[in-house]
């Protein structure tokens, strides 16, 4: 692997806003694909739509839904429902704002959904001022959003495993293939067009963060995603890519398990093995320090342990990586 085979991954421009994939499919995209600027998509055809994911306020959600009723030709038709890909904030934390009756997610992003806090989200931005490094680092990540304006509201279908749903005369395949990312990783396929959304499966040209795992469920998440031959694959975070992206994350999954591995053989402490382990092939890439989080779950899973590390010791670290606490 060499550096210039991990950049230039987009394969459209990544500008704000509402993209055309064609054949009445769209994304909407938010740079620079960091902490909580995430993607969403729309499929139209006949008089229904469907979303995929909402954002991380609801402003900025109501901004994204005046922007697809505007889609040409046929526009945001009759919602008949919206997809969450998975139980991170930035992909639901707007569902208040669609006219849908019917919200669609795994049963384990169900589950995980239900410890989401926007409430404790805006107490930490009132609190950060005052919490040193930490909240210097947490305002960062996280201080453009308003998390006091969320009215939470939960997926209301579920699923394991597969499933499907038509918009119009369009068939949308749910695959479920996580605990990846989080417990519940949703790709949202739709075979006639060549488009996947996937939600956090990818970060495009940003460092991917493991909060769940088993790595290899997120490994055989890329190679299914691959083995689709789709024309457009639009993650979570970052631009629109192909397989060329998918491949990325990929080989950055399987380098930083190996990397880990040997340093967790030789002994050395999470946090030793976070500082040590060489991303260079990856400079280009954003949010580095989430090799901390990364590494704590690879330990986790060398160990054969469930618990996962306290969120606060996380982001203490990610923090000290990231240099905001100079």
């Amino acid at each position: 692997m060499k550096a210039s085979d991990f950049n230039n991954l987009g394969i459209k421009p990544f500008n704000k806003g509402l993209s055309d994939l064609g054949n009445n499919i769209y994304c909407y995209l938010q740079p620079d694909g960091g902490w909580g600027w995430s993607n969403a998509g729309l499929i139209v055809d006949g008089d229904e739509s469907l979303i995929v994911d909402t954002l991380f306020d609801e402003k900025l959600t109501e901004e994204m839904l005046e922007s697809m009723k505007k889609a040409e030709p046929l526009g945001m038709k009759n919602i008949c429902a919206l997809i969450n890909s998975h139980s991170n904030g930035d992909h639901c934390n707007g569902n208040n704002c669609v006219e849908t009756k019917e919200i669609i997610s795994s049963q384990a992003t169900l589950e995980e959904m239900s410890h989401e806090s926007p409430e404790m989200m805006a107490a930490l931005i009132k609190q950060a001022p005052e919490m040193g490094p930490l909240g210097k680092y947490f305002l960062e990540c996280f201080g453009s959003f308003n998390f006091e304006g969320v009215t939470k509201r939960l997926p209301n279908t579920t699923f394991s495993g597969e499933t499907q749903r038509k918009v119009g005369d369009k068939v949308v395949e749910l695959i479920e293939v996580g605990p990846a990312h989080t417990n519940g990783d949703v790709l949202v396929h739709v075979p006639s067009d060549k488009v996947v959304f996937t939600g956090d499966i990818l970060f495009i040209e940003g460092h991917p963060i493991l909060w769940a795992g088993p790595v290899k469920n997120w490994i055989n998440a890329c190679d299914r995603i691959i083995a689709m031959q789709v024309d457009f694959v639009v993650p979570g975070h970052g631009p629109v890519t192909d397989n060329r992206g998918v491949r990325a994350v990929r080989d950055y999954l399987v380098y930083i398990d190996a990397e880990s591995r040997k340093r967790f053989d030789s002994g050395m402490s999470a946090i030793e093995a976070a500082k040590d382990i060489d991303l260079s092939l990856f400079s280009s890439w954003g949010d580095s320090e989430r090799i901390a989080v990364n590494v704590n779950s690879l330990y986790r899973e060398y160990k054969g342990e469930e618990q996962r590390e306290e969120i606060t010791l996380l982001f203490e670290q990610m923090a000290e990586l990231s240099g905001l606490d100079d």
